[in-house]
Order: structure tokens, then sequence, then C-alpha cells
């Protein structure tokens, strides 16, 4: 019993001194990640939101896909 109770407090230490010497994470910028993927849009039809990339234009109105487009607004 003595001798598990040993190898756990070892494992233990190896696993804090490992973390310890990685360092603090790398900060992540959030602010970058969304300039990226591009503008949320909502649809005008159904309202999902969507890259403004993704959506379609139709009437000065932003859908989700054609059919949404071809139907209009709700």
């Amino acid at each position: 019993m003595r001798f598990i109770v040993l190898i756990a407090l070892v494992v233990i230490a190896v696993w804090l001194i490992r973390r310890s010497l990685r360092g603090p994470p790398a900060p992540t910028n959030l602010h970058k990640k969304t300039q990226t993927e591009g503008e949320l849009v909502r649809c005008a039809h159904c309202g999902v939101h969507l890259p403004r990339a993704e959506a379609r234009q139709a009437a000065g109105e932003l859908f989700c896909s054609e059919e949404h487009a071809r139907l209009g607004r709700r």
C-alpha cells in the first residue's frame, strides 16, 4: 500500500514539474479569429447567423440560401 502511494506522489510531482516548466499558456486572441472568419449577419427569413461572405443578397436584405432569398423576408 505504501508503495502505491509513493508511486502516485512521484507521478504527481513529475506532472507538476513538467507543467511548470512549460510556462504560461499562450493567450488566445479572439478578436483576430473573428476578423479572419468575417462578420456575422442574420438571415432576413429564418434568423440564422452566417458569415457575410456566405450570405445571399436580394432586395437589399441578406439571406442564408437562394430559397430564402426567393421567399423573401418573413
